[in-house]
């Protein structure tokens, strides 16, 4: 028993931080209809950030802020650079232009920084363990369910209690109704890129508080995981996207805790048990949990 809720917290932990960057990718899809495979590369602005300001003399005291405001800018910054020009292309040229800014984005770090990793300090309590009731916890892991706890429920506050929310609501539902009724393309497809960089610097933090380190490619594994946690959920459903990330998380972890020794000790196999699991799930609900229709733009 103590070893199960050990493991449900791990997973939580893990999968709260799957459930950000699953929620930027919905919100972004819900928008635009297009799966931003660059979301990832905030995680890398994030961390290359982080070790940039480290070089000299930063602290963890005030570098969440950076992290999430380079992240914000570095969203907004994709879309107007690379997403505007091409947005009313198909789906098609949406899909290659993420594409090519994420590779971009590896070729960027490697070429002007380097190939190599780039370690940076991490804070001293991160690993710090405490029990109760003889289980032991991570003080890590509470924090990131904590922080994501706090993050979504803001989201939700910001998508239900203000006007940008509604607008960007309305548009994910009929972009071209909501354009009708005043609401101004420009500013909720800007509103919703920065949005979802402000998702995503969240989930750096709490990913570079436990490795960090500055990598040209470190987004992408996180990236993959995200998108299969959105459309586990539901590609566009806001809560399908938390639940995708909690239920990718979980499944990870309880995979990696209770299969056999020598199963686990295979490179990637118990990842590969986990990918099997989610295909058969989609032969099973290709829609995903919760089923988002949207309307058709002609």
């Amino acid at each position: 028993m103590t070893k199960l809720i050990q493991t449900i917290v791990d997973g939580l932990g893990v999968g709260s931080t799957y459930a950000l960057l699953a929620l930027g990718i919905s919100l972004i899809f819900g928008v635009m209809h297009l799966v931003n495979f660059a979301h990832g590369e905030l995680i890398t602005v994030g961390a290359y950030v982080s070790y940039f300001f480290f070089l000299h003399g930063g602290s963890w005291w005030w570098m969440p802020i950076v992290i999430i405001a380079s992240a914000m800018l570095a969203s907004v910054a994709t879309e107007l650079v690379a997403f505007r020009w091409v947005r009313n292309s198909s789906p098609f040229t949406l899909l290659l232009t993420s594409f090519a800014l994420e590779r971009l984005s590896h070729a960027f770090w490697q070429i002007f920084v380097s190939p190599k990793q780039r370690p940076f300090p991490k804070p001293a309590w991160v690993f710090n363990q405490f029990k109760v009731a003889g289980v032991s916890f991570e003080v890590m892991d509470l924090v990131t369910i904590a922080v994501t706890a706090i993050t979504l429920a803001l989201t939700a506050v910001v998508f239900k209690r203000t006007l940008f929310g509604v607008s960007v609501r309305g548009a994910a539902e009929d972009f071209d109704a909501a354009r009708l009724m005043g609401v101004r393309a420009n500013r909720v497809i800007s509103g919703a890129f920065a949005f979802a960089g402000f998702l995503a610097g969240v989930a750096a933090c709490l990913i570079l508080m436990r490795t960090p380190a500055a990598e040209p490619s470190m987004g992408s594994d996180w990236l993959l995981k995200a998108v299969i946690a959105a459309v586990i959920g539901g590609l566009g459903s806001f809560s399908g996207a938390v639940v995708g990330g909690l239920v990718l998380g979980l499944l990870e972890t309880l995979t990696r805790a209770y299969l056999p020794e020598v199963a686990v000790g295979w490179d990637k196999f118990s990842t590969a048990v986990v990918f099997v699991l989610i295909a058969v799930f989609f032969v099973i609900r290709p829609d995903g949990i919760f089923k988002v229709s949207h309307a058709e733009r002609v």
